[in-house]
């Protein structure tokens, strides 16, 4: 299986330091929440995780590899990214749009097969778009339109999933639906999940692992019993809290 981590990363963004010295290890069957206010880099370090920022110091490892010494068509088989935000300059359909998670697989100039189109309808299916397949990008609304993109990213079916803010545009039915489902994927696929959320709700019921960036260059990681304490989340926000004894627990600012 395969197994992302970070070897004593170093990264800094202008006067933000994300982390120093980091050594974590991303290991299969995970769900991660990355953590922080905002500007403290979480979507700079899921970026660095992906290949697509250099650490300022250490490594990221890929199997035990540096990301960089690989080819980024293995890369991609391997791993895929969730952008916070898809965008669209040609009009594409919903299926269209599926498909090309299947890139990354496929030899230079074939067509996509059945196999693949039979892929991409049931990573649909998976987001409540099913039979949507000939509908256009442009007649979706932001909901349907990022869980076409989450959709895109099961139809590449790497072994480790990179989201940021996977659950943006979401009413609530949909962001639970959402991460229940990428929580099952790590769970029964043991796929490494590893997503910036804000819902430190949402968090504490579906990811097992989180990091926190307190945008120092200090960084909290473990399991979720360990790190979701009430004091610790308070020194992360700067802001009082209030825990909820429930199953999951549940925050309130004070």
């Amino acid at each position: 299986m395969t197994v992302l981590a970070l070897h004593q990363a170093s990264l800094r963004i202008g006067n933000v330091e994300v982390c120093r010295a980091l050594d974590v290890v991303f290991n299969p069957g995970e769900c991660w929440a990355i953590l922080g206010r905002n500007g403290t880099g979480k979507t700079t370090l899921l970026h660095t995780l992906a290949g697509l920022h250099a650490t300022d110091s250490g490594t990221v490892l890929l199997d035990g590899t540096p990301i960089t010494q690989q080819l980024r068509r293995h890369v991609a088989q391997r791993l895929g990214l969730l952008p916070q935000d898809s965008h669209d300059p040609f009009p594409a359909t919903v299926l269209e749009t599926a498909l090309l998670g299947r890139h990354p697989h496929l030899s230079p100039w074939a067509w996509e097969t059945a196999e693949d189109r039979a892929l991409a309808r049931a990573a649909l299916a998976q987001v409540e778009l099913a039979d949507w397949d000939t509908r256009t990008l442009a007649t979706l609304s932001g909901g349907e339109r990022r869980r076409v993109a989450l959709a895109t990213l099961l139809t590449q079916d790497p072994d480790i999933l990179l989201l940021d803010e996977p659950t943006n545009h979401l009413d609530l039915h949909h962001q639970v639906a959402l991460l229940d489902l990428l929580a099952r994927l790590a769970r029964e696929q043991r796929k490494t999940v590893i997503m910036v959320l804000h819902d430190l709700n949402l968090a504490a019921r579906f990811a097992d692992h989180c990091l926190l960036l307190y945008g120092d260059g200090n960084v909290c990681a473990g399991t979720s019993d360990e790190v979701l304490e009430t004091s610790i989340l308070e020194r992360l926000y700067n802001q009082p809290l209030r825990k909820i004894s429930d199953r999951p627990p549940a925050w309130l600012t004070d």
